[in-house]
């Protein structure tokens, strides 16, 4: 398949961009067939922009500093989506929602990961640390990750896959941490690798 024929992939961060260079990379070495075009990003200090940039992939810092109305920052990510030709949109550590045009245009072609089995330990204010600490106040036996797709409300898309992971009597936060960002982005690379076929 030629670079041009392959599904365009952008990748929208807020922070140190280690799930954009897993799906970078495995676009690079020929995991995922697709092609990684543009990362997106809405801290202008933020590592995923290094990533980016070793990689050779375009970026756009676009943020309230740069378009102080919603609505203007809404055009704006979905300009920048469509001029970059993507097909699918992945939220790698992207702690904002997205606006109504950008959802319309893409509606079911947006990944997000999120570090449990949803619906469990999902919503507002659920994210990262938080999510694992929850988890190990409830004594819970297993945890996970799950891959689905985005829409207006946090962590309510569909599903698209889950991989379990079980939480040990010995896990403190960053054990439980590290095996669960683990799984999330073996998980993610999976589900792209076998995007087109969906």
């Amino acid at each position: 398949m030629t670079e041009t024929s392959r599904p365009r992939i952008a990748l929208l961060g807020s922070g140190s961009g280690t799930t954009a260079a897993r799906v970078i990379d495995a676009t690079q070495d020929g995991t995922v067939d697709a092609v990684a075009c543009l990362v997106v990003g809405n801290n202008s200090r933020a590592g995923i922009f290094t990533v980016a940039s070793d990689r050779g992939v375009p970026t756009a810092h676009l943020s309230s500093a740069t378009h102080p109305e919603p609505d203007d920052l809404d055009a704006a990510i979905l300009a920048a989506l469509q001029d970059a030709g993507v097909d699918v949109v992945v939220l790698a550590g992207y702690m904002r929602k997205l606006g109504p045009r950008t959802l319309a245009a893409y509606e079911g072609r947006i990944l997000n990961t999120h570090p449990a089995l949803l619906p469990a330990y999902g919503g507002q204010g659920m994210y990262g640390d938080r999510v694992h600490a929850a988890v190990l106040e409830d004594g819970a036996t297993c945890t996970g990750a799950t891959v689905h797709l985005v829409t207006a409300e946090y962590d309510e898309g569909p599903i698209v896959a889950q991989a379990e992971v079980p939480v040990q009597q010995s896990d403190d936060l960053d054990a439980l941490r590290a095996r669960v960002q683990a799984a999330e982005k073996a998980l993610l690379v999976d589900v792209l690798r076998r995007w087109p076929e969906r």
